[in-house]
C-alpha cells in the first residue's frame, strides 16, 4: 500500500482490497475512538489493545511507512528511467483489480450499473483535470490532508494524484525535504516550520480518515453491492491516468528544479514519438496482472483467527 500511494495514479486502497484486508481496515478505523482509554483503565492495556485490533493497525501502517521510506526513491527512479514499462505494470495490476472487485458484486441491476458508470465517468474526469497551483496557506494543507487520505483508502483513486491535482503534492514533498534538512543541519527554525506544516497535514488526514471510515463502514454493511460497483467504476475511470503512452502538453518545475510532466493526454503506441516498447509493455502488464492473481490466491488461503 505504501509503494502504491507514493505513485500518482495508483491507489493503496486497491492493494488493501485485493489482499483481503480492506473491510477489516475500514471497520477497525471506524471503531477506534477515545473509549480505548476508558477500557484500558477498567480492564487493562492488553484487553483494550486486542478489542480495538491495534496489532492489525500497527502492522499495516508500519509496513506502509517502511515501504514509503524504502521504495519511494526506487519507484521514482524507475518511473524516470522506464516510464512505459512501469506504467504498463501498474495498468495490468489495475485491470486485474477491476476484475477482482467487480466479481465480488453478487447482484446486478439498473442501480448498480448506473452507479458504476457515474463513478467511472467521475474518475475519468478527475484524470483530465488540470492541477491547481501549489498552495502556501497552512489551512489548505489541512484540507489537502483530509481529501488525500480519503482517496488513498479508496480503490482506484490515488491520494498522491489528488494531491497533485490540488497543487499540494510538491508542497508536501518539499516540506518533507526541509524537515530532513532542518534535522540534519540542526536548523531549528527550518525544522519547526516544516514540522508544523506536516502536523497540520497529518491532522487533516486523521480527521478525514475517521470521518470517511464511518461512511464506508456503513455502506459496506448496508449497501455492499452498491459500494463495490462505485469502487469498480473508480478503477475503470482511473485507467486513463496510468495508460503507458502519453503526450506531454505542459511541464512543471519540481522541488529539485527538474522539468517534469504537468498535463498529459493518452495516445496510441503508434503515435508515440519514441520507441513504444509494445512487447515489453505487454509483458510488464501481464506481470502486474499475475501479481494481483497471486495476491488473491494468498488472501484466500490465509488463516483466519
Amino acid at each position: 500500500m505504501g509503494a502504491a500511494d507514493v505513485v500518482p495514479g495508483v491507489s493503496g486502497g486497491t492493494i488493501a482490497f485485493i489482499s483481503g484486508i480492506y473491510e477489516e481496515l475500514i471497520e477497525t478505523i471506524h471503531k477506534l475512538d477515545f473509549a480505548f482509554f476508558s477500557l484500558w483503565k477498567s480492564k487493562g492495556f492488553a484487553t483494550a489493545w486486542k478489542t480495538y485490533n491495534l496489532s492489525f493497525l500497527v502492522a499495516l501502517f508500519s509496513g506502509i511507512l517502511i515501504s514509503i521510506l524504502s521504495l519511494a526513491k526506487l519507484i521514482t527512479f524507475l518511473l524516470d528511467t522506464y516510464p512505459i514499462l512501469v506504467w504498463s505494470f501498474f495498468f495490468g495490476l489495475v485491470i486485474a483489480s477491476i476484475l477482482y472487485v467487480g466479481k465480488q458484486i453478487t447482484t446486478w441491476n439498473l442501480k448498480i450499473i448506473i452507479a458504476l458508470v457515474i463513478a467511472a465517468v467521475g474518475a475519468y474526469a478527475i484524470t483530465l483535470a488540470k492541477p491547481m497551483g501549489t498552495p502556501d496557506s497552512t489551512w489548505f494543507l489541512f484540507v489537502a490532508g483530509f481529501i488525500a487520505i480519503i482517496a488513498m483508502i479508496l480503490p482506484g483513486i490515488s491520494g498522491a494524484f489528488i494531491l497533485l491535482l490540488l497543487g499540494a503534492y510538491e508542497s508536501i514533498i518539499s516540506t518533507l525535504t526541509k524537515l530532513g534538512e532542518g534535522l540534519f543541519q540542526l536548523n531549528w527554525q527550518l525544522f519547526s516550520e516544516a514540522l508544523l506544516k506536516i502536523l497540520v497535514f497529518a491532522v487533516g488526514a486523521i480527521v478525514g480518515l475517521k470521518v470517511f471510515s464511518k461512511v464506508l463502514n456503513w455502506l459496506f454493511k448496508n449497501h455492499k453491492n452498491l459500494i463495490l460497483a462505485i469502487l469498480t467504476g473508480f478503477m475503470i475511470g482511473a485507467l486513463n491516468k496510468i495508460w503507458p503512452w502519453k503526450n506531454v502538453l505542459e511541464y512543471r518545475t519540481s522541488h529539485s528544479g527538474k522539468q517534469v510532466p504537468f498535463l498529459e493526454e493518452s495516445i496510441l503506441p503508434t503515435q508515440y514519438p519514441e520507441n513504444p516498447q509494445v512487447l515489453l509493455a505487454i509483458a510488464c502488464a501481464i506481470g502486474g496482472f499475475l501479481l494481483i492473481f497471486i495476491l488473491e490466491r494468498l488472501a484466500v488461503k490465509k488463516p483466519t483467527d
